[in-house]
């Protein structure tokens, strides 16, 4: 559809001065008609009425409708049928109205995917403003949504969902999370926020990922752990968010777990230990990385303590 909407602008705007000179600019068509010819043949509206337009002038209006990338499957179907009709009246009565609702067709569309959006992703805010502009289904609502009231609504959700961020990252002492949570809410517009949720907070919790595995990583060094060092430094040349998140979410704990159940083999291997730390370390080998990291760190010492 680009390459013939491309060739369409093309013939479209090699007509527009011809047309512009030749337009009469007597009385005033409707209000609604007038801002679509503005909008679609590039000239003022009060210059080319529509109840006056050529039939020439009708067509370049209509033929920049379907150049316009934005213009929907509905706006393309209704806009074909009056170009191909050919009549004054045909393509005089898209103008005035097929165009309108052909629009609010394109709308209704866009309107109801974006409803499935927000409620997979469980914005309330744009849930709630899609389906009030489906209830209400005027052109002119649908319109409004598409252009102003989604934006706003993704923001307000946007705005909620940094908030949340904004704490958990407290919690966890993220410092870039908290820095880049707060510029964003401090700027608090529905670019900054979007831009946040998009990117930003993907970018800032890498960088705190990245801090958090060079930790574990110095911490790992001191105590002989191989696995964690294996993986840390895997972790850190890849130097993705992807990777470094999934190292801090599981990587870690699994190669921690590795080491964890080496060294019960060691505790198991001393002939010296009592019989107690040993049937305790045979459990616990095949055990889960949780069971054998408070083996390691605690239990072992309860059991002979």
């Amino acid at each position: 559809m680009r390459p013939i909407r491309a060739v369409l602008l093309v013939a479209a705007t090699a007509l527009v001065p011809a047309l512009v000179l030749t337009s009469p600019a007597s009385a005033a068509g409707s209000p609604a008609a007038s801002a679509i010819v503005a909008d679609a043949a590039g000239t003022p509206a009060d210059d080319v009425p529509v109840d006056d337009m050529s039939e020439d002038d009708l067509r370049i209006a209509i033929l920049r409708i379907l150049a316009d990338e934005n213009s929907g499957r509905g706006v393309a179907r209704e806009a074909t049928k009056a170009l191909n009709d050919g009549s004054p009246e045909a393509m005089r009565a898209f103008i005035e109205t097929g165009y309108r609702l052909a629009q609010a067709e394109d709308d209704r569309v866009a309107t109801a995917r974006i409803l499935h959006k927000a409620t997979q992703n469980g914005d309330r805010a744009v849930i709630r403003e899609a389906n009030r502009t489906l209830d209400t289904n005027t052109p002119e609502a649908l319109r409004a949504f598409i252009e102003t009231g989604y934006r706003l609504a993704q923001a307000e959700d946007d705005r909620v969902a940094t908030a949340r961020i904004l704490h958990k990252a407290t919690q966890n002492g993220d410092r870039a999370v908290i820095r880049e949570a707060n510029r964003t809410l401090d700027t608090n517009t529905p670019e900054a926020l979007r831009a946040f949720i998009e990117t930003g907070y993907r970018l800032a919790q890498a960088e705190d990922d990245r801090v958090a595995t060079a930790r574990i990583l110095h911490k790992a060094t001191q105590n002989g752990d191989r696995a964690v060092i294996r993986e840390a430094n895997r972790t850190l040349d890849t130097n993705t968010p992807e990777a470094l998140r999934a190292f801090i979410e599981t990587g870690y704990r699994l190669a921690q777990a590795e080491d964890d159940r080496v060294a019960v083999a060691r505790i198991l291997a001393d002939p010296t230990i009592s019989d107690a730390l040993r049937a305790a370390a045979e459990v616990v080998i095949d055990g889960t990385p949780d069971e054998l990291r408070y083996f390691v760190v605690t239990g072992q010492y309860e059991i002979d303590g």
